[in-house]
């Protein structure tokens, strides 16, 4: 199949339009010698005369007229089709698609993302709550939300929460029945809810100050929700950040446990790859996490 090169196509409207090829050239920053080679070139490749030229005038054959007419009409869709790519340079629009972890995730986007939304009525957001480690780009998602350490190297990152508070929990009846553990080597004695990375499928290992513990149990759950529900019913000890169970502290359905021993971990950031920030929609996002912290949003 026989196609013509756009630069071709170009110097063939330019000079249907100008009915010059002189002018055409001018048009298109070219000499005019170039804007006569092009039109042979594809008056050759294609087998068609499309212009009568005589020393004085440049006019369209019929078959000249009948692809003017049919690529003018090509054209304009095209102008068309550029016109809103650009509207998307000028102002937020189109699909926002944001993977988050699931508590904590929901967490910081609850009161948040409605709040943005309205601000930004032509951005449709599409959120994701996994837990696992993603690959944005071959995930195709705009940004994600992850703990910092998480995060991957060539992201860039900005800072959503300040370091997050972890506690060992447990329902008061568990803690009555099994005992309160005084040090970390206690838990071996303990039930534990484990969590198990989507990802890798390895158990999470639980974070002291001068250690880290694979602790043991008959639970194993993804989800930090459920291991939260599992805690509340008495199921054993828990391994959870402060902002998913600050409720159940302050009425007193979980009690923490271990808290000496307990480090703070990075917070959560947003973040996404360099050379995609410049877009308008993920532009207005970065500038929204920058201008505050999401807890405050979590907490009303």
């Amino acid at each position: 199949m026989k196609t013509a090169s756009l630069d071709g196509v170009r110097t063939f409207l330019a000079v249907a339009e100008q009915r010059s090829f002189s002018a055409a050239a001018a048009q298109l920053g070219m000499t005019t010698t170039a804007a006569s080679k092009a039109i042979k070139m594809l008056e050759q490749r294609h087998g068609v005369i499309l212009f009568k030229r005589t020393t004085r005038s440049v006019a369209l054959t019929e078959a000249g007229a009948e692809l003017f007419a049919q690529l003018r009409s090509a054209t304009s869709q095209i102008d068309d089709a550029f016109s809103a790519l650009a509207a998307h340079r000028d102002r937020p629009m189109g699909t926002l698609r944001l993977t988050a972890p699931r508590a904590l995730g929901g967490l910081l986007l609850k009161k948040f993302i409605p709040q943005f939304h309205r601000q930004y009525p032509d951005i449709t957001i599409d959120i994701s709550l996994d837990d696992g480690a993603i690959d944005l780009v071959a995930s195709g998602f705009d940004a994600g939300i992850r703990l910092g350490q998480a995060v991957a190297e060539d992201m860039v990152m900005v800072k959503l929460t300040p370091e997050l508070i972890w506690h060992v929990v447990g329902a008061p009846a568990y803690l009555s029945r099994a005992g309160r553990p005084i040090t970390p080597d206690e838990l071996i004695h303990h039930q534990t809810i484990r969590y198990r990375f989507s990802s890798s499928g390895a158990l999470h290992r639980w974070r002291f100050n001068d250690c880290e513990v694979e602790t043991k149990g008959g639970l194993i759950v993804n989800d930090t929700t459920l291991i939260a529900e599992f805690a509340r019913q008495e199921q054993g000890l828990a391994y959870l950040p402060e902002i998913e169970i600050k409720d159940d502290l302050a009425q007193g359905r979980l009690e923490a446990v271990l808290s000496d021993y307990v480090p703070r971990t990075s917070g959560l950031y947003l973040y996404f790859p360099a050379r995609t920030q410049q877009q308008p929609k993920l532009r207005v996002l970065i500038d929204a996490a920058r201008a505050g912290n999401w807890l405050e949003h979590a907490d009303n």
